[in-house]
């Protein structure tokens, strides 16, 4: 994208502009990554609540008599748990060993699913589905271009947005949906969140996407809520140990390397299942971790990781310095011998090796 007239806007776009967020291009889109403080932003969410227009993000039904047989191929995760209002985290493995993608699967009826993609993989995710999906009939449908995505984070999130609804939100579990009225429109009303500060994901139609907004945060007023930038949403989830597609997970990583095994269930067969069972059988060669540097530092995705000699044994995929823990952390992938919490590990950063420490994820 050379300028922004290239980028795609969401329906906020301007508002938050005029809110004085710093604009950056994202994925494709005209994002907010900033509206005044990354640490203050950062800690409004894990302490009161804060909102992320995440409307970038792509949202593809599956639907039909082979629908769940096209989602079952496609996927890495047991689809046959899936019930009506239950959603999966899961990926889809790439034909040469790798990950095409990292997604949500939302079930609402047997011959009906809906797929939350990643922003910036829509057209790739898009055009391998449908060839994927020349051996099944499905019918696919793209209506990101149609849905805006507000998330709502944070321990007060429930309280303030209960005021708006006549659906009892304390009674949603983890990874469930409902559709439901709030603030008088008919909605997707989503727990999955993404920072690990509780919440909720309101999937709307661009054409009600303000007036939504206007609503949450005048419910939202008394607990202090403040609209949040992708830079916060970035540190709030590297604390959790959250993988990010194009940092930590991508088209040349297994999610058995990844750490993703529990997403990656071999009680059926998908895209390369017996590839990614050997990875799982004979041991990773390499694996994803968590690590805290020892010395003063910030860890940056590319950095070699070291051994105590210097020897490259891997690279960070993703670090900054954690607002909740104080201390600089990181996720990157090291060879197998180096993954056991407690390693001790080096990050080069211009020529100084910094000592780390590889340690169970999440930081917190």
């Amino acid at each position: 994208m050379s300028d922004n007239q290239a980028l795609k806007s969401t329906a906020l776009t301007d508002l938050h502009t005029s809110l004085g967020a710093k604009m950056v291009p994202f994925a494709g889109f005209n994002m907010p990554v900033l509206y005044h403080n990354l640490i203050q932003e950062h800690n409004c969410v894990r302490n009161a609540m804060g909102v992320f227009d995440v409307s970038h993000m792509g949202e593809v039904w599956v639907e039909g008599p082979k629908a769940y047989d096209l989602i079952e191929f496609i996927t890495t995760n047991d689809v046959s748990t899936l019930y009506d209002g239950r959603v999966q985290y899961s990926c889809m493995p790439n034909a040469t060993g790798g990950i095409v993608d990292d997604l949500l699967v939302y079930r609402f009826n047997a011959e009906k699913y809906l797929l939350v993609i990643n922003a910036g993989n829509i057209d790739k995710d898009l055009a391998w589905i449908h060839e994927q999906n020349k051996n099944y009939g499905a019918t696919i449908t793209d209506v990101s271009p149609e849905y805006s995505l507000l998330a709502i984070q944070g321990p007060k999130a429930t309280e303030a947005l209960q005021k708006l609804t006549a659906v009892n939100l304390s009674e949603i579990p983890y990874y469930h949906f409902v559709e439901g009225e709030l603030a008088g429109l008919q909605l997707i009303i989503s727990c999955t969140g993404y920072t690990g500060a509780g919440g909720f994901e309101l999937y709307v139609k661009n054409d009600d996407a303000r007036a939504l907004w206007d609503k949450v945060f005048e419910a939202g007023a008394e607990f202090g809520i403040q609209p949040i930038g992708l830079g916060a949403r970035d540190t709030l989830r590297l604390e959790k140990g959250f993988c990010l597609y194009g940092n930590d997970i991508n088209d040349e990583t297994s999610p058995i390397e990844a750490g993703l095994g529990w997403i990656t269930k071999f009680n059926h067969p998908f895209m390369m299942s017996d590839h990614h069972k050997a990875i799982k059988d004979n041991k990773p060669t390499k694996k994803l971790v968590g690590f805290e540097l020892v010395d003063k530092g910030i860890p940056r995705q590319h950095y070699p990781l070291c051994d105590a000699s210097g020897a490259v044994i891997g690279e960070v995929t993703s670090g900054t310095m954690s607002p909740s823990l104080n201390k600089a952390i990181g996720l990157g992938y090291v060879k197998s011998e180096f993954a056991a919490a407690g390693s001790e590990i080096f990050v080069e950063v211009r020529g100084k090796l910094l000592k780390a420490t590889v340690c169970k994820i999440p930081f917190m």
